[in-house]
C-alpha cells in the first residue's frame, strides 16, 4: 500500500450544542498537536463549566492517528468517548480533539440516548470547522556553510518546505519539514549542493 501524502484536520475552533430531554451537550472542537496542548483545553474549559455533570472527549494527535485518548468522565462506558471518537475516525481527522460538556437535565437517556447525543453534538461542532488537508512532512537536519544559504533557502522554497528550527551561524543548522510528495526530487535537489549534509530526524517517543 503507497504511504500517504496528505492528512486532514480542522483549521479553526468550533462549538455546537445538541439538547436532549433537558439535558445539555456543549461540544468544542480544537486542532491540536500535542497532549499538553490538550489538556490546558481541557481545564480551561473545566473552569467554565465548573457546575457540568461531566466532560467527556476524544482525540488524535499525529498524521498516523497513533496518538489517541478518549474519556466517559463518568458516563456509562463507551456511551461518550467512543461516539465522540468514532465522528473523528469517519472524518479521518487528526491534530483534532472534541470535548463534550454534559449538564444533566434530570432524565436518564440511557445507553442509545447518551450514544447518540455525543455522537451529535460532535458531528455538529464538527460541520462548523473547515477541514484542512495538509501534507505530511518528513523531518530532516541540513547542515551547511552559510555561504550556500541562498540555494538552500530556493530549495525550500521551491518544495513548499516547512522551517521548524534554526541556527543560522558562519555555520548553518536547519531542522525542516519536507512534504512527503516532494521529498524524492527535494532530496536529490539537497545532494546536489557540495558541502550541504541531510539527515531524516527520527521522531522522538512520548
Amino acid at each position: 500500500m503507497q504511504d500517504p501524502e496528505y492528512f486532514f484536520t480542522i483549521s479553526s475552533v468550533s462549538s455546537a450544542e445538541f439538547k436532549d430531554r433537558g439535558s445539555r451537550f456543549l461540544a468544542y472542537a480544537h486542532p491540536v498537536t500535542s497532549k499538553d496542548q490538550f489538556k490546558q483545553i481541557l481545564q480551561r474549559l473545566k473552569k467554565e463549566h465548573p457546575k457540568a455533570a461531566h466532560h467527556c472527549f476524544a482525540y488524535r494527535i499525529g498524521w498516523e492517528g497513533m496518538e489517541f485518548r478518549m474519556s466517559d468522565d463518568g458516563e456509562p462506558a463507551g456511551t461518550a468517548g467512543r461516539p465522540i471518537m468514532g465522528q473523528l475516525e469517519s472524518r479521518q481527522l487528526v491534530d483534532t480533539a472534541v470535548i463534550v460538556v454534559r449538564y444533566f437535565g434530570g432524565t436518564l437517556l440511557g445507553v442509545p440516548g447518551l450514544i447518540n447525543a455525543y455522537k451529535s453534538a460532535t458531528s455538529m461542532a464538527l460541520q462548523t470547522t473547515p477541514i484542512q488537508r495538509k501534507p505530511i512532512e518528513i523531518e530532516y537536519q541540513l547542515d551547511f556553510d552559510y555561504t550556500l544559504m541562498n540555494e538552500v533557502m530556493r530549495i525550500l522554497k521551491q518544495f513548499n518546505c516547512r522551517i521548524i528550527r534554526q541556527d543560522l551561524q558562519l555555520f548553518c543548522n536547519m531542522v525542516v519539514g519536507i512534504p512527503r510528495v516532494y521529498l524524492r526530487d527535494a532530496l536529490l535537489r539537497i545532494g546536489d549542493l557540495h558541502g550541504l549534509s541531510a539527515s531524516a530526524v527520527k521522531p522522538v517517543d512520548g
